[in-house]
C-alpha cells in the first residue's frame, strides 16, 4: 500500500482536501531522462505541500536542491524527502550562474525541469505533461500554466490569468510578429529545457539581475527551435506584491532591458502589452471589487515609474541601485566585480 498525501484547501482547486499517492511517478512513461532543478533560500514555511506533490510526480533521486546557506532547515528537510543537494554560499547565488551551475550538475538528463521554491505542483500528471512536449524534437524548452493561489486577491489573480491562457500553443521566432515581446514570456517557476538546445545557445547567462528564463528563450528562438506553452501542466504560483514591491520589480525589469537592449529590437517593445494588461485588469475588477481599482491604478503607476527609471539605471549610483531594487544581492555582487 502506498502512503497518501493530502493538500491543504489553500492549495486545493475546489476547496476540498486533495489526496495523490505518492508512488504513483513508479507508474509514469515520460518521453526522455530528465531532472527537477530547485533553487532554495529558506524554503522551510511552505515545504509541506511543495516537497509532497513534488514526490508525488517524480523521483525524489530526480531531484535537485541547489540551496543558498538556508538557515531554517530547508537542507535537511530536503535530505529527509530523498532530494539530491548542492549548497552554494549565499553571496554567490545569481538566477542565470545557479541554474547554469544545476544544468552542469544534472549531465544525465536530456531535459531539465526548474521549479522555485513556492511553485506548487497542481496534479501529478504536470510533469509528465510538461516533457510530453520534447517528444517534438525541434521542442528546445516549455512552459507550463500558473494557477493562483486558492486564496490569492483578485489583482493578483488578474495577473495570472491574463498571462498563462488556458489554451496551449507553440511558439517560433515568426510568432512575434503577431505576439511581440510576448513571443519569450516564459517563467523558471516552472519550466523545462532541452538539454543539447539549451548548451548549443551557450546556457543560461551568468551575471544577470533577473529574467535569465527570458534570455534564454530569445536566444533559442532566434536559433530556430521552438519554444512549447503547456496549459495542462499546471502549478500553484502567484504572489501578493506591495506597492513598493512592484515599483522595485519594475525597476529591475527596466535594468534588464536595458542590459540586454538586442531582446526589444528583436522582439519589439513591452507597451503594447502594458496597455492590453491595464485595461484588462480594470474589466476583471470592475465591478465586483471596484474597491480595488484605485489600488491597481497606483500599482500600475508605480510599475511604470519603476520601468522608466531602470532604464536609465545608468545614471544611478549603486547605492541608490540597491535600494531601489527587488534583488540587491545582484548589486552588491556587481560592486565587488568592479573593485
Amino acid at each position: 500500500m502506498h502512503e497518501l498525501f493530502c493538500t491543504s484547501p489553500i492549495r486545493a482547486t475546489f476547496r476540498e482536501t486533495v489526496c495523490i499517492e505518492t508512488a504513483e511517478w513508479e507508474h509514469l512513461n515520460y518521453p526522455m531522462t530528465y531532472a527537477v532543478a530547485i533553487p532554495t533560500f529558506n524554503a522551510a514555511a511552505d515545504w509541506t505541500n511543495f516537497a509532497q506533490a513534488l514526490i508525488a510526480a517524480s523521483d525524489p533521486q530526480s531531484i535537485l536542491i541547489v540551496d543558498s546557506e538556508s538557515t531554517d532547515g530547508t537542507v535537511d528537510l530536503s535530505r529527509m524527502a530523498g532530494f539530491r543537494i548542492h549548497t552554494i554560499p549565499k553571496s554567490q547565488f545569481n538566477h542565470g550562474s545557479t541554474r547554469q551551475l544545476a544544468v552542469e550538475l544534472l549531465p544525465d538528463a536530456e531535459v531539465i525541469i526548474f521549479m522555485t521554491q513556492d511553485a506548487v505542483l497542481a496534479d501529478r500528471s504536470s510533469i509528465s505533461r510538461l516533457l510530453a512536449s520534447f517528444a517534438d524534437p525541434s521542442v528546445a524548452a516549455a512552459f507550463g500554466r500558473q494557477l493562483p493561489r486558492f486564496n490569492a486577491n483578485p489583482i493578483e489573480s488578474h495577473a495570472r490569468l491574463f498571462n498563462y491562457s488556458t489554451q496551449s500553443d507553440m511558439r517560433t521566432l515568426a510568432s512575434r510578429l503577431q505576439l511581440g515581446f510576448k513571443t519569450i514570456f516564459i517563467s523558471n517557476s516552472f519550466a523545462a529545457y532541452r538539454r543539447d538546445a539549451l548548451i548549443s545557445v551557450g546556457g543560461f547567462p551568468h551575471d544577470v539581475i533577473f529574467g535569465e528564463d527570458t534570455i534564454t528563450a530569445a536566444k533559442l528562438l532566434l536559433s530556430g527551435w521552438k519554444i512549447a506553452y503547456v496549459a495542462e501542466a499546471r502549478v500553484y504560483h502567484s504572489h501578493s506584491y506591495t506597492w513598493m514591491q512592484e515599483f522595485r520589480r519594475y525597476f529591475d525589469i527596466g535594468v534588464l532591458h536595458t542590459r540586454e537592449n538586442w531582446l526589444l529590437k528583436e522582439f519589439g517593445t513591452t507597451s503594447g502589452e502594458g496597455g492590453r494588461f491595464v485595461r484588462s485588469e480594470i474589466r476583471y475588477l470592475w465591478p465586483k471589487n471596484w474597491r480595488l481599482v484605485p489600488s491597481a491604478v497606483i500599482r500600475n503607476v508605480l510599475k511604470l515609474l519603476g520601468y522608466r527609471l531602470g532604464r536609465i539605471e545608468n545614471r544611478l549610483s549603486l547605492k541608490w541601485k540597491r535600494r531601489i531594487s527587488m534583488h540587491s544581492h545582484f548589486w552588491k555582487i556587481e560592486t565587488l566585480s568592479s573593485k
